[in-house]
């Protein structure tokens, strides 16, 4: 039977632990709102490229030839995971995606596919699963983090692309939805969605006279090509950010039931021993009363 203080000893390590999730949970909900703030900061720049895109096309409409990419492309497969455990099934699940992506890449007939991951959690059960990765990049720690990892990926992503002729590049990583509720997203950096930059041009411009420009086509899409390649990562990096935060709430608040309902049976616990305790106390005394009583009765 557990004594008091060891009983004690429980309560008070798990209130501990219980303050520890609370403040996890507080810490993550705040990460959350700053990595969407930083997504939906991406806006109007997204915006602005769409427009210099929209503007190329109509002075230069050749100039997709060079996104288009046939049915049995090289494909490159960036999947965004965590580095930090305690997120739930946060790996998991965007593991299991890859896979199949994967998978359904080559019932295309994709001619290689090629992966690399954002994260060191979701490597271990691809390599399980048969699938080698290239590359392995550090989860950013913060929003000012998410900049500096976009532009390393991206003097990477040149290099893959080239070393393994890839014609084409997708991005797999976990969208939130509803509160703590995430699913995975399978994004197509590369190539361009040619239909939808035609459909572009067939647009009113928004402005008072209709733009042109005087730089090298080629340059000038250069250009817009790599803030587009910019803005899409930094999205995967923030919305998979936000959602890996909303696993982790959902695990915190999980494990604080549990702390509870422990939490609940300890103090029972304790307060049936400490009645016992209380309770023989009163039969010691009572039954040592009792003797006395009967050693001081004088004799008959």
């Amino acid at each position: 039977m557990q004594t008091l203080e060891s009983l004690k000893r429980r309560i008070k390590t798990a209130e501990d632990l219980r303050s520890v999730v609370r403040t996890m949970k507080t810490l993550a909900a705040v990460s959350i709102r700053q990595y969407e703030a930083a997504a939906s900061s991406l806006e109007r720049y997204s915006d602005t490229i769409a427009s210099g895109m929209q503007m190329l096309l109509w002075h230069h409409p050749s100039v997709t030839e060079v996104t288009t990419a046939g049915p049995h492309a090289r494909t490159g497969l960036i999947v965004f995971g965590s580095d930090q455990g305690m997120c739930g099934q946060f790996n998991e699940e965007i593991a299991t995606s890859a896979i199949d992506q994967i998978n359904g890449l080559y019932d295309a007939g994709a001619a290689e596919v090629m992966t690399a991951c954002v994260g060191v959690r979701p490597v271990g059960r691809l390599l399980d699963s048969g699938i080698s990765v290239d590359q392995v990049f550090e989860v950013p720690g913060s929003v000012g983090g998410i900049t500096p990892a976009v532009q390393e990926m991206l003097v990477w992503l040149e290099d893959w692309r080239r070393r393994h002729h890839l014609r084409r590049v997708i991005l797999l990583y976990q969208h939130r939805q509803v509160e703590t509720t995430c699913a995975p997203t399978v994004v197509t950096l590369l190539p361009f969605d040619v239909g939808n930059l035609n459909n572009e041009t067939s647009r009113r411009w928004s402005g008072a006279s209709l733009p042109t420009f005087t730089m090298d086509p080629g340059i000038l899409l250069s250009a817009l090509v790599r803030q587009f390649l910019f803005v899409r990562l930094f999205r995967a990096f923030a919305e998979s950010l936000s959602s890996e935060n909303a696993s982790r709430i959902a695990a915190m608040q999980a494990a604080e039931r549990s702390i509870g309902e422990q939490l609940v049976a300890f103090r029972f616990g304790y307060q049936q021993r400490r009645q016992s305790s209380i309770t023989e106390e009163l039969l010691d005394v009572i039954t040592g009363f009792e003797a006395l009583s009967q050693t001081d009765r004088p004799a008959v």
